[in-house]
C-alpha cells in the first residue's frame, strides 16, 4: 500500500505496526533476531538503520546533482 517498510511509531493509523517495526530494529541491533527473520525482513527491503538510509538517499541525490551540474556546490537557496 505504501511502497516501503519504514513505519513510524507516530503513525496513528499504524501505531502497533510501527512499534513492531521498531522492536525488530532493536532486536537486530542486540543480535537477538534470528537469521530467518532477518532474511524475511531483508527480502521485503526492510530498512535496519533509518539514519544510514537517509544519508544514502541524500548521497544519491548529491551524485545525481553532480552528474547534472558537474560540481557538488549545492546552494541552500535552490529549489
Amino acid at each position: 500500500q505504501n511502497g516501503h517498510c519504514n513505519v513510524s511509531t507516530h503513525d496513528e493509523h499504524n501505531k502497533s505496526l510501527g512499534q513492531w517495526v521498531n522492536k525488530q530494529r532493536v532486536s537486530y541491533k542486540k543480535n537477538t533476531l534470528s537469521s530467518e527473520r532477518i532474511q524475511q525482513l531483508n527480502s521485503i527491503g526492510f530498512i535496519w538503520d533509518k539514519r544510514d538510509h537517509a544519508w544514502k538517499d541524500k548521497f544519491d541525490e548529491l551524485c545525481a546533482f553532480k552528474a547534472q551540474n558537474g560540481h557538488c556546490n549545492v546552494s541552500t537557496h535552490d529549489e
